[in-house]
């Protein structure tokens, strides 16, 4: 149990102690500002609400496990420190934002993505009863200066902890640390966990060029580890230029692929072997990765020698450690990595308020015929419940 305050507010959340042991324009909300090219990306107003309209036939506990947020106000750093891509909200008419890179437009966006009562009205429209919040994943910002990011972290930190502690039936939340210098995300992530109770961390597919195996990030692995903080990867810093230029790639086909690189990183690399508590979980249901599977397999058994893997298991023995979200937007894929990663290990997740998140929340879990009620209700509420370490208790009265 924590007490957290946070700008004067008081709440208390009950964090089970139990590890998991070997069971674990239109742009979306996850991109790259590696480079300059922003003219592709810009949009007028690319929120979308939950629900549409459509009232939800409620049955299950629906915790969402995949959502943005950010402050309505961010700091000016471009202007503070002279230098990089960091992000400028412009509020130029009521209830819209424009996200600005080098005073240039690159999305805007709607008061649900700041507004906590705006998000539990669209969250009671579409019969969502938590969300797990996470920034948006621009505002990484590895490339900076480690302390300006961290600057910057604690800010989108205590911002999502407030939310938190004002609404702690509603809202669960994850930090966003300055990847870039391991031990000052380490040094984040211990006052996330046990200052402001948040219950885990969202980082981006790679950190600038190192992939998620990298020895630099052992320290990180290894605190996650210790505190019990669930790990939610999410891709960003795709490739933007060239042949990727056009029809959308970068959000179609590149962050899938992002996805794919990281999920294998951390398999490949050892990261699971060595922390075999760890709790990690991936977005859009695990990228290319399910699909690429059995090559991937097959490659590990007849060219061990050019795969030169870090790891004796089979890979197809670490997807019971690894937790996807639902968000793939097709019923024979949902069906799909059900069968691969397990029924255990696949969450509720809608990148809301996002264009290319789920609309509809849970509605083509609850329409799948194939899934028996209990098997929907592990989906909707249940397994995020377990790699969050959160007694369902705690929702009750929603």
């Amino acid at each position: 149990m924590a007490i957290i305050t946070v700008n004067n507010t008081t709440t208390t959340v009950n964090k089970t102690n139990t590890m998991t042991t070997n069971n674990t324009s239109n742009n979306n909300s996850n991109n790259n500002t590696s480079n300059n090219n922003t003219s592709n990306n810009t949009s007028t107003t690319n929120n979308v609400p939950y629900n549409d309209g459509v009232s939800p036939t409620k049955k299950f506990l629906k915790i969402d496990m995949h959502t943005h947020i950010l402050p309505k106000h961010l700091p000016d750093l471009k202007k503070k420190y002279g230098y990089g891509e960091w992000i400028k909200l412009e509020h130029h008419e009521s209830g819209k934002a424009k996200m600005l890179i080098d005073e240039k437009n690159f999305r805007v966006i709607q008061c649900n993505c700041w507004s906590s009562d705006e998000r539990i009205q669209e969250c009671d429209a579409a019969g969502v009863d938590v969300q797990v919040l996470s920034t948006v994943p621009v505002l990484f910002c590895y490339s900076a200066k480690p302390q300006h990011t961290l600057e910057l972290a604690r800010y989108l930190n205590d911002h999502i902890a407030q939310v938190c502690a004002k609404n702690p039936k509603r809202f669960i939340g994850f930090a966003t640390l300055p990847m870039q210098s391991p031990d000052l995300a380490v040094q984040e992530l211990k006052r996330c966990i046990n200052e402001l109770g948040l219950f885990g961390v969202q980082i981006g597919s790679h950190v600038n060029d190192w992939n998620l195996d990298a020895p630099d990030l052992n320290p990180f692995w290894k605190a996650c580890e210790e505190l019990n903080a669930a790990v939610f990867v999410h891709p960003w810093g795709m490739q933007t230029n060239g042949r990727m230029e056009k029809y959308w790639y970068p959000w179609l086909i590149g962050m899938p692929c992002e996805t794919t690189v990281a999920m294998c990183s951390i398999i490949f690399g050892g990261v699971l072997e060595r922390h075999p508590n760890l709790k990690v979980s991936f977005a859009h249901g695990g990228g290319s990765f399910p699909g690429t599977l059995g090559r991937i397999v097959h490659g590990f058994k007849v060219r061990p020698d050019l795969c030169a893997i870090k790891i004796k298991k089979n890979p197809l023995e670490y997807l019971k450690r690894i937790y996807v979200d639902s968000l793939v937007h097709d019923k024979d894929t949902l069906q799909f990595i059900i069968k691969k990663f397990g029924i255990d290990q696949v969450m509720l997740g809608s990148d809301y308020p996002f264009p290319l998140g789920e609309h509809h929340p849970g509605q083509m879990i609850e329409q799948s015929e194939w899934l028996s009620d209990e098997d929907k209700e592990k989906l909707l509420s249940g397994n995020v419940l377990k790699f969050l370490g959160i007694d369902k208790k705690e929702f009750y009265g929603i």
